[in-house]
C-alpha cells in the first residue's frame, strides 16, 4: 500500500512538472485587408451609412476585441500603403512615394521578419507590390489589380512567377477565401504557427459585386452626406482656385461638377451610349456628355447618381463581409479561434461622396482614416476601443511584437501591443501623424500634390500644387507618369486648418481665422521636426523645398 502511494505521488509530481515545462504555443496570425474599405461603411464607427447594418460579421469581429479610431494612412493610395505596411517604413524611406513604386523580395521585411520567430508565412489576394511576394512560404496572388470575375492567380512554381498561372470562376472575393480556405486545410504545415496576409480585392472601383447581391439594398434610400450638396468653407484656393475657378477640374466627383472625372463615368460607363462612343477617344465629348447628364435637375441627377454608387460600394462590402463568416465557421470548427490574432483593416478610407468627393488621396479624414481591429481574447479584452494615433507603419512592428518578437530597427513605425493588451495609451505615445500625397493631378482624380500634420484635434494641410514640377529640369527621375500629367492647369499652394473638435466633418477651413494663430505656429513647429524624424524632408527636391519656404509663413 506504501509503495502504491508512493508511485502515484511519483506520478503526480511528474504530471506537474510536464504540465508546466510545456512551451506556450505561439498565436497564428490572421492579417485581412481589404481594398478601400473606409471607416463610413460599418456599423462600429457610427457613420451615416450604420443603420443599413452593412457589416454584420465584422462588426461582432470587432466587438470581441479593441477597435481603433485613430488608425491613419501614410498616403491613401494602395502602393505606397502597402509597402509602408509591408516594410514598416515610410515612403523616401523604402522608396514607394507612388503607384509605380516596388517592393522586392529583400525589402519584404515583414515576413522575413515573422520567420525568423518561427511562422510560416502565406499572402493571397491583392499584392499590388509588383516585384515576386519571393519572401513568404506560399502564395497565392492576383496580377496588379486583378478582375472582379474570373480572377488569375499568379503562384510559385518552376516558370517565372508571372507564368505560374492558376485560372479561377466566380467573384474575385469568394475565389480569394476559396483560397485562403485551401491554405488553412490542405497547404501549411499544421505543426507550425502560421502568418496569413488575406487581402481582399473588394470593394476597390468599378465596385463589381456578385450578382447574387443584386437586390441587396435595391429599395433602400442609402443617406446622403450633407457636404454632397453644401460646400461652405471647406477647403482652399489650392483644391478650389481663385473664386472658385479649379472646381470643375480638381478632385473627381459625384455630380458632374468635375469634367474630367465622375462617378456616372465609373458606374455608367457600359449603359451609355455616350460613353461607349468616347470610352477610347483621347476626347471625352465633353459638350455631349453634360447635355446628357443635365436631362435632368442637378441636385437630382446627383442623388441618383449617388445612390447608385453607395449600392454598387455596399454590396461589394456585402461579399467581403460574407465571407469573412466563412472563415470565421472554418476557424471555429477547427479549434483555432482562440489562439488566432484576427486584424482587419483596409489599405486606407475611401470618399463617399464627402464634399462631392470619390476615391481616396486626399489628407481629408474619410480618405486618411483606416479601418482597425483586432481580436484575440487571451491577452485582448472584448468591447475596447481607443482614441491613440497609429499610423499603418505601426502596423508591422505590433504584429512583429504579438508573435513574440522585437521591433528592428530599421523599422520606424513602432509596436501598439501595449495599447492593445491594457487599452492604456501610454504618456509618451506619439500625439501626431504625418500625411504625404505625391501624385500630382495624377490619373483624372485631379488631386494637388500635398502634405500635413493631424493630431487628435487638429490637422494642418499644405498644398504646393504645380510645383512639384521641376521645370528647370524636365527630364528629372520624379516626373513620372504616375505624378500626373495635367501641365495645363495652375494649383496654387495653398494651407488648410480644421479645428476637428468643432468641425469634425472638415466644412470650415479655418487657417485664416487669428483666433488660430498659435495653434498654426505650433502645428507648423512639429510638422518640421516630424519631417525631419521620418526622412520626409524635401532635401532631395529642391524645387518643392523652395515653394514651402516662399509660403511657409502665408
Amino acid at each position: 500500500m506504501l509503495l502504491y502511494a508512493l508511485f502515484l505521488s511519483v506520478l503526480f509530481y511528474s504530471c506537474k512538472e510536464k504540465e508546466t515545462t510545456t512551451p506556450q504555443k505561439k498565436p497564428n496570425i490572421i492579417y485581412i485587408m481589404s481594398d478601400d474599405h473606409t471607416t463610413q461603411a460599418f456599423g462600429i464607427y457610427g457613420s451615416r451609412l450604420a443603420g443599413l447594418n452593412p457589416t454584420p460579421n465584422l462588426d461582432q469581429l470587432a466587438k470581441e476585441g479593441m477597435i481603433f479610431d485613430n488608425a491613419f494612412v501614410n498616403n491613401a493610395i494602395c502602393v505606397p500603403s502597402r509597402a509602408a505596411i509591408i516594410t514598416g517604413q515610410r515612403a523616401q524611406t523604402n522608396g514607394v512615394i507612388d503607384l509605380e513604386g516596388a517592393i522586392a523580395p529583400e525589402k519584404q521585411f515583414l515576413p522575413k521578419e515573422m520567420k525568423k520567430l518561427g511562422y510560416q508565412t502565406a499572402i493571397i489576394g491583392k499584392w499590388h507590390l509588383h516585384h515576386e511576394p519571393a519572401a513568404f512560404d506560399y502564395y497565392q496572388v492576383l496580377p496588379v489589380q486583378g478582375t472582379y470575375f474570373d480572377p488569375d492567380f499568379r503562384i510559385r512554381g518552376d516558370k517565372p512567377w508571372t507564368e505560374n498561372i492558376v485560372k479561377t470562376k466566380g467573384h474575385s472575393s469568394d475565389r480569394i477565401m476559396d483560397a485562403t480556405l485551401n491554405y488553412l486545410k490542405n497547404k501549411r504545415d499544421k505543426d507550425k504557427p502560421f502568418f496569413l496576409m488575406h487581402h481582399f480585392k473588394a470593394p476597390h472601383d468599378d465596385f463589381e459585386y456578385a450578382p447574387r447581391y443584386e437586390n441587396y439594398l435595391a429599395d433602400t434610400f442609402i443617406p446622403e452626406p450633407k457636404s454632397l450638396y453644401e460646400i461652405g468653407n471647406h477647403g482652399s484656393e489650392a483644391v478650389r482656385g481663385k473664386n472658385d475657378s479649379l472646381t470643375r477640374i480638381i478632385g473627381s466627383s459625384v455630380s458632374h461638377r468635375n469634367l474630367i472625372r465622375n462617378q456616372a463615368m465609373n458606374i455608367y460607363w457600359n449603359d451609355s451610349t455616350v460613353y461607349k462612343k468616347y470610352r477610347n477617344a483621347n476626347d471625352i465629348g465633353q459638350d455631349e456628355l453634360v447635355k446628357w447628364q443635365m436631362d435632368t435637375t442637378e441636385k437630382a441627377y446627383t442623388s441618383k447618381v449617388y445612390q447608385d454608387y453607395l449600392k454598387k460600394y455596399l454590396r461589394c462590402v456585402k461579399g467581403v463581409d460574407d465571407n469573412i463568416k466563412r472563415l470565421l465557421d472554418y476557424l471555429k470548427t477547427e479549434g483555432l479561434l482562440e489562439n488566432t490574432i484576427i486584424v482587419y483593416t483596409g489599405d486606407q478610407g475611401f470618399m463617399l461622396g464627402e464634399h462631392d468627393y470619390i476615391d481616396k488621396r486626399w489628407m481629408y479624414d474619410e480618405a486618411m482614416r483606416m479601418p482597425f481591429f483586432v481580436r484575440y481574447p487571451k491577452t485582448i479584452k472584448a468591447g475596447t476601443r481607443t482614441d491613440a494615433i497609429i499610423n499603418n507603419t505601426d502596423f508591422a512592428p505590433t504584429l512583429i511584437e504579438l508573435a513574440g518578437g522585437q521591433t528592428p530597427e530599421y523599422m520606424q513605425g513602432k509596436s501598439f501591443k501595449n495599447i492593445l493588451e491594457t487599452g492604456i495609451e501610454p504618456e509618451n505615445w506619439p500625439k501626431a501623424t504625418y500625411y504625404r500625397y505625391w501624385m500630382h493631378l495624377a490619373h483624372r482624380h485631379q488631386n494637388p500634390a500635398h502634405f500635413g500634420i493631424r493630431t487628435k484635434d487638429y490637422k494642418l494641410i499644405f498644398y504646393y500644387g504645380k510645383y512639384w514640377v521641376d521645370t528647370d529640369n524636365p527630364n528629372a527621375t520624379w516626373n513620372k507618369k504616375s505624378w500626373g500629367n495635367d501641365f495645363t492647369h495652375h494649383t496654387p499652394p495653398a494651407w488648410e486648418f480644421y479645428d476637428l473638435k468643432k468641425d469634425p466633418k472638415e466644412m470650415n477651413n479655418a487657417y485664416d481665422d487669428p483666433e488660430n494663430k498659435a495653434i498654426i505656429s505650433d502645428l507648423k513647429t512639429q510638422l518640421v521636426q516630424l519631417r525631419k524624424n521620418l526622412n520626409e524632408t524635401d532635401v532631395n527636391y529642391p524645387h518643392i523645398q523652395k515653394v514651402i519656404d516662399a509660403h511657409w509663413n502665408d
